[in-house]
């Protein structure tokens, strides 16, 4: 499965933390991430993660067009909760994209434990369907 990671400057640090505790499950996966977000997680946990820019350089709309393309299975997004917090329209754009293409979304660690136990349960097996990334997909179009 593919899972994209964003964090808020405020949420870097508990969503680095989120990742040591299940670096079991997320290491059998494709991550990517925003840049810093990135960095902080690979740093702690030794993950491998594809990076994208940082947030405010765009980071969030490459991965919004990586889930317009269902190239996205996951995405994990810890969000700046303040109520004058800056990006909101991006933000909202990103998760609208998700709404739209049947992305499973977390925007907390209750919900973000919700979903990665999920993911290691085969409850979101359905995905490797969707994905024309996936490893099933890429099997299928070998075979004539």
């Amino acid at each position: 499965m593919e899972i994209a990671i964003i964090a808020a400057d405020t949420k870097k640090e508990l969503m680095t933390q989120f990742c040591i505790a299940y670096c079991g499950i997320l290491s059998k996966h494709n991550l990517c991430a925003t840049n810093i977000t990135a960095k902080y997680i690979s740093e702690a946990t030794g993950l491998k993660i594809e990076r994208f820019l940082t947030g405010e350089q765009g980071g969030e709309q490459q991965i919004a067009t990586r889930v317009a393309y269902d190239e996205i299975d996951i995405l994990l997004f810890f969000r700046d909760t303040r109520p004058n917090s800056p990006y909101k329209e991006e933000e909202n754009e990103l998760l609208l994209t998700c709404d739209r293409h049947n992305i499973p979304v977390a925007t907390n660690i209750a919900t973000a434990e919700a979903l990665i136990t999920a993911l290691d349960r085969g409850d979101l097996d359905w995905r490797n369907f969707v994905n024309p990334t996936s490893e099933y997909n890429r099997s299928k179009r070998r075979v004539f």
